[in-house]
């Protein structure tokens, strides 16, 4: 549903696996029903296995979505597109379509305040169905 599960902004010399390991920690206590998270071709690697060790017993699996190796041009990749779409939501904001903020928690309360009506939407039209 391209429903935001969470938020977060680290510094800019922070690598985005590492970011990515800040964020995953928190939703390994926060959501035990998870299962599954894509993530693009950057994020291969040790952080696999790191996501695999948060639930030993459980089920978590980060799926990495790549590119078919006969891809030429644009194409669109249906796991990544939906995070694209999110951003793309963002970018309406125009307190988001630029960095101004001096705090990291400002632009996640931002992102947050942000998503909020359109998560709304989105869950009061599957409630009607």
């Amino acid at each position: 549903m391209g429903l935001l599960l969470g938020v977060y902004v680290g510094p800019a010399d922070e690598q985005d696996r590492d970011g990515a390991k800040t964020l995953l920690g928190r939703f390994s206590y926060w959501y035990g029903r998870l299962t599954k998270i894509w993530a693009d071709a950057g994020y291969a690697g040790a952080l696999v296995a790191w996501v695999k060790a948060l639930r030993p017993r459980g089920r978590l699996h980060l799926d990495i979505v790549r590119r078919p190796d006969d891809a030429k041009g644009f194409q669109v990749l249906h796991r990544r597109w939906i995070v694209e779409r999110t951003f793309g939501w963002f970018v309406k904001q125009r307190r988001l379509v630029r960095d101004y903020e001096a705090r990291t928690q400002h632009v996640q309360a931002l992102v947050s305040i942000t998503i909020i009506p359109l998560m709304l939407r989105r869950l009061a039209r599957t409630k009607r169905k």
